[in-house]
């Protein structure tokens, strides 16, 4: 392969890192051999690792969903809806329907994407195709995103708050913080040390929170049939007193709603795994889908069944162990409060390898060490970077404000609908304007979904920045617009590391930085940064 063809096989989504390099780089023979070595055929390779099916799809799809939102947010959404109808029923819609069809709006999306660009990475692939200039520009945002958003602190903050209910004890400020630093930690030690053993147990947690839903469910129907051992609650009477329709508080519902669906573009990041993707997502994305909200359905129905507005209204995040209660007494409440710290375990164990990935491709700081399998063969150092995020975050924010905030910005998060509205309209408009010719047809329906799942996150990263109604505040003693600006300040940090890492320590060092395809170790092809000198 000619330098000036790998160079045209990779202009797409850019090669050097800045216009005065291009020539030098051209004439660079080091490059030129690194070109060479690097274009490895991987297809045979790729063919023996598909080993990911439809029923495994669906079951990754299916227990990334499930976690601690269904559980742990209701209160939150009757709070800020006003009634018992509106958090069921949105604009004669059940609320938690209207996030199923902007959720499987976003999954059509998801497999509009993952059908043209099959391969590992998710959003991170279908930003690159879509903004190529200036090169490296968009990568950078996306690794800042990927990086200092604390995914997993919201489910180790609910874990924390229904294990000390399990225990019989109140969650006291710092108790909670360091009993959900206990989580988080022993979520990375053991899939940073013991990689297999931490996959059994993630997968034996994410059987036994579809059951624990299922309980929740029959719950339900035990307090319907009238066995409850307090006074029945009416919330299925005069169902939409109080509602309110402030533009700020249905964001909220929204955000809390979209949060429990969140999981179900994950089999997308391992495409190159998958059997068949283009066919194995559109059956295993709907259906996942489907499956989880009649359960969502249910649950919800449960709680109203069991418990009356005023109980569930001032639970917090112990809805479901409120349920048990009424219904069943004391010890089932302990219960079930421990049935779902385990669930929401079993989400902190499912985090990616993001900060992996970034370091093995050359974007991070000191990529080796976060890229690196060192010294047990597992992901050690790149899980403890998230855990230092995750660590930052639980400590310094207010104790009655932390969990909110990590559902504003990072769990369902206010920088993933900015992301999903840009690879939402950039379908419609690759699929109108076609400036590039390996983009596939895409057809009407999904061009339609594809709009709306745009413009329903546009409204979720918009709406934020208007003062909600009094009582609607989404913090005790934070700004309502504080997870608005930490949004657009993280994707603004990566603007600032582009120019640092792209531009400025290039052209000082005179160096060119070069996306290459790499084959790692685990036989999966990446696109990887080198540093070239420049003549």
């Amino acid at each position: 392969m000619s330098l000036r063809a790998a160079k045209a096989s990779h202009e797409n989504y850019g090669s050097i890192s800045t216009p005065l390099l291009n020539e030098a780089v051209d004439h660079d023979e080091g490059l030129k051999r690194i070109g060479e070595d690097h274009a490895i055929d991987n297809e045979g390779k790729t063919q023996e690792q598909r080993q990911i099916g439809t029923v495994s799809a669906v079951f990754i799809i299916f227990n990334r969903i499930i976690g601690t939102g269904v559980f742990a947010t209701p209160s939150t959404i009757l709070t800020h809806s006003g009634s018992v109808g509106m958090s069921l029923v949105t604009m004669y819609r059940i609320m938690w329907l209207v996030g199923a069809i902007i959720t499987a709006a976003g999954m059509q999306v998801y497999i509009t994407w993952g059908t043209a660009l099959p391969r590992n990475g998710g959003e991170k692939n279908y930003l690159e195709y879509l903004f190529r200039k200036p090169r490296y520009l968009i990568t950078s945002v996306y690794a800042s995103n990927g990086v200092l958003l604390a995914w997993t602190a919201g489910n180790s903050l609910v874990f924390g708050e229904y294990i000390l209910k399990a225990a019989n004890r109140e969650p006291s400020r710092w108790g909670l913080r360091f009993v959900a630093l206990g989580c988080i930690t022993f979520a990375m030690l053991l899939h940073g040390t013991a990689l297999k053993w931490g996959l059994r147990l993630q997968n034996f947690l994410g059987m036994f929170k579809v059951l624990v839903l299922l309980i929740v469910v029959g719950t339900g129907w035990v307090a319907l049939s009238g066995h409850i051992r307090v006074e029945k609650p009416r919330n299925f009477e005069n169902m939409f007193e109080g509602t309110t329709s402030d533009p700020s508080s249905l964001c909220l519902c929204l955000y809390n709603v979209l949060w429990s669906y969140v999981g179900f573009s994950n089999v997308n990041y391992a495409l190159s795994e998958v059997k068949n993707p283009a066919r194995t997502i559109r059956i295993a994305g709907p259906l996942a889908i489907g499956v989880v909200t009649v359960l969502y359905m249910l649950a919800n129905v449960a709680y109203f069944a069991g418990a009356s507005k005023e109980e569930i209204t001032g639970s917090g995040r112990l809805v479901a162990a409120l349920l048990f209660r009424n219904v069943y007494g004391p010890e089932a409440e302990r219960l079930l409060s421990g049935f779902v710290a385990l669930s929401a375990l079993g989400n902190v164990l499912a985090v990616g390898r993001v900060n992996q990935e970034l370091g093995r491709e050359g974007i991070l700081p000191l990529s080796r060490l976060w890229g690196s399998n060192r010294p047990f063969n597992a992901p050690l150092a790149g899980l403890a970077l998230h855990w230092l995020v995750c660590l930052v975050i639980m400590f310094a924010l207010p104790p009655g404000d932390a969990y909110n905030f990590v559902i504003n910005i990072a769990s369902i998060s206010y920088p993933l609908s900015i992301i999903n509205a840009a690879i939402s309209f950039g379908i419609v408009y690759l699929s109108w304007w076609r400036p590039y010719t390996d983009w596939p047809h895409v057809g009407v329906p999904a061009q339609i979904a594809a709009a709306a799942f745009g413009f329903a996150n546009t409204f979720l990263f918009v709406v934020p920045f208007m003062r909600p109604p009094p009582g609607g505040e989404p913090y005790d003693k934070l700004p309502y617009w504080t997870h608005a600006v930490g949004g657009w300040a993280i994707l603004g940090l990566g603007f600032f590391y582009w120019f640092v890492w792209a531009m400025l320590l290039p052209y000082v060092g005179k160096y060119g930085v070069v996306k290459i395809e790499e084959s790692g170790s685990d036989g999966i092809v990446r696109h990887v940064f080198k540093r070239i000198p420049r003549l």
